[in-house]
């Protein structure tokens, strides 16, 4: 089983695709996940339409309310930001089960990190016309590098 890296850990591969920096205020330090390790937490998927797929599509990953629980804090602002430096701000109050993941595969493949990976927000746009919004598509960040908790 693989377990999260600490920041300093992280630093030492700069510019890997493959982690994925938590940080929050309470913390004494950043934490990054690698693949590994995220595959390892609770599995959860959504079978869901996007405006970015064709069809109904199969995404694979973390419940973004179990990525928060393990991280052990609270704040009421998610700060997402990009590989390519996008960001968005997600209420922590979409952190609830049955909302968004954090996915690391598409149909059973893994995300190509020169597409929307290695790793994408999803939410299950189908499940609840809430979710079928500009606000929400905009939340839904692809090359997904950190999360910032904050209050």
């Amino acid at each position: 089983m693989s377990s999260p890296l600490l920041a300093q850990e992280a630093q030492e591969a700069p510019g890997e695709v493959g982690l994925l920096t938590l940080e929050a205020p309470g913390a004494a330090a950043p934490v990054a996940f690698d693949l590994d390790a995220l595959k390892a937490m609770p599995v959860t998927e959504i079978e869901t339409s996007t405006v970015w797929t064709d069809g109904v599509t199969r995404f694979t990953g973390v419940a973004l309310s179990d990525l928060l629980a393990d991280l052990g804090e609270e704040g009421t602002v998610i700060h997402a930001m990009a590989r390519d430096g996008y960001s968005v701000e997600i209420p922590v109050s979409d952190a609830v089960p049955g909302g968004p993941i954090v996915a690391y595969e598409m149909d059973g493949a893994p995300l190509d990190a020169d597409m929307m990976g290695p790793y994408w927000i999803i939410y299950p746009y189908d499940s609840d016309e809430a979710y079928r919004t500009e606000e929400i598509e905009a939340r839904s960040i692809w090359q997904l590098a950190r999360l910032t908790l904050a209050d």
